[in-house]
């Protein structure tokens, strides 16, 4: 028997769009501040050579250049006021994530609700502060030492670091302006957005490379091939699920009798989403995009780091697989699904799973289910992450394409159309309870009769 629900979920169509006034406001919200970022893109720093830079982005967009460019939405190769994009604000999440979880204080601070969140909130802008004020003065003193500056001093390093800074808390503030009055998660959407408008410039350069013989065509139609098949992959993986029976016994509310009902708990193959392949791009992302335009003037030890940790490298390989990994068991662990949380929560509501004793023997059920579930899941993300990679190491392909990329891009999307959906069906459930409302009124009137003398 379908329920109610999944009936109205089925019949929820798109054409209710131009019905829901209040999703409708805020996906033309979410556009508006997206169009916003994508004109910040093209805002140059002050101080920059133009043409020096455009010449040395066309050289490095055969390497690690292209994957810079990618994940700042071509900011980066155009050295605008978005140069550091969000990346920043993602690493102080990470730190005060790890921290929270290691410091009693903050673990508190957790505890208590949305004042303790909004702390904490604080706390990650102030990382952000910092590591952005690091990042831009490295950038800075690496444009100078790759004579990619017009006028090289004090005054130029100044202006970039106040520049950059200023351009990454300003992206920090756009996401969760669309988070809190949009759709979607505005630092993913951030990135999304990114992502698609290089795809076109890096698709003509891919065909030019084969029209022009440099890659051949067999070569094109794997790439075309796998690029379908890991979107397949990565849609039915998103969607896969591990259903954790849930029974709730028969109950008596006021004079009315419950009958038991048997439900399941959810549990996502990915509980984590495209967090962990973003976290762990952000951390390899600094030494390179430092060391891209150092040029020359590259020191000993960067160079080092690059020889064992530069992409296609097997550390490189090992160390983001590890990243992946982690990132995936503690962001579940930590954010996404606690068995600590779920077992009370279960244990209020008097349910139960079969052959557990609630409390503490059902969260260490759960999270032996997760931690089994989690294998699958770290180990696909990683799969799908590092097979490009690879591919790309061998075939070299001559623009930066990865997993990562196509993760983001379908992951967001997903869930960008799931809000969607549920404002959907929820404005129509506010349809409903006007239109019974109003029948309700309309069947309570009576007809006054003759007044009693």
């Amino acid at each position: 028997m379908v329920s109610a629900v999944e009936q109205m979920a089925a019949n929820t169509s798109w054409a209710a769009l131009g019905r829901a006034t209040d999703l409708r406001n805020r996906i033309l919200f979410t556009l508006g501040l997206l169009v916003v970022y994508r004109l910040g893109t093209f805002i140059p720093v002050p101080g920059i050579d133009g043409a020096a830079l455009q010449e040395f982005m066309e050289q490095a967009q055969q390497g690690i250049g292209g994957m810079l460019s990618m994940f700042t939405g071509g900011a980066l190769g155009r050295m605008g006021i978005f140069a550091l994009g969000i990346m920043p604000y993602i690493s102080a999440s990470i730190i005060v994530q790890l921290l929270t979880s290691m410091v009693p204080q903050l673990e508190q601070l957790k505890k208590e609700g949305e004042q303790g969140r909004k702390k904490i909130n604080q706390y990650t802008r102030y990382g952000t502060v910092l590591l952005a004020t690091l990042q831009a003065y490295g950038l800075a003193a690496s444009l100078e030492a790759g004579d990619l500056v017009t006028d090289p001093g004090l005054f130029f390093r100044v202006s970039c670091l106040i520049t950059l800074v200023g351009g990454t808390m300003f992206l920090m503030w756009l996401g969760e302006q669309i988070t809190a009055r949009g759709i979607g998660n505005g630092i993913s959407l951030i990135i999304f957005v990114g992502i698609i408008a290089e795809i076109p410039a890096a698709l003509a350069q891919f065909f030019a490379s084969g029209r022009s013989g440099a890659i051949s065509p067999a070569v094109i139609v794997g790439v075309i091939v796998m690029v379908i098949a890991t979107i397949a992959f990565v849609v039915f993986m998103e969607r896969a699920l591990r259903k954790i029976a849930i029974q709730y016994p028969r109950r008596q509310v006021g004079m009315k009798v419950m009958e038991g009902q048997n439900s399941h708990l959810p549990v996502k193959v990915n509980p984590s989403g495209v967090i962990p392949a973003i976290f762990a791009s952000s951390l390899l992302l600094l030494p390179t995009t430092i060391s891209t335009f150092s040029g020359a003037q590259t020191g000993p030890v960067m160079l080092t780091i690059l020889a064992y940790f530069g992409p296609g490298q097997p550390l490189y390989l090992a160390f983001f697989t590890a990243m992946i990994v982690f990132f995936a068991y503690f962001y579940t662990f930590n954010v996404s699904f606690k068995p600590d949380d779920v077992a009370d929560n279960l244990k209020n509501q008097n349910g139960f799973i079969p052959g557990i004793r609630p409390g503490k023997k059902t969260a260490e059920h759960l999270e032996y289910v997760v931690n089994r579930v989690l294998v699958l899941g770290s180990g696909y993300l990683a799969a799908v992450c590092l097979l490009p990679e690879v591919l790309r190491g061998q075939f070299a392909i001559p623009f930066y394409f990865g997993g990562t990329s196509v993760l983001i891009v379908v992951s967001v999307t997903m869930d960008t159309i799931q809000q969607v959906q549920s404002h959907l069906l929820a404005h129509q459930y506010e349809s409903l309870i006007q239109k019974s409302q109003i029948r309700g009124k309309g069947k309570g009137r009576k007809k006054k009769g003759p007044a009693r003398r």
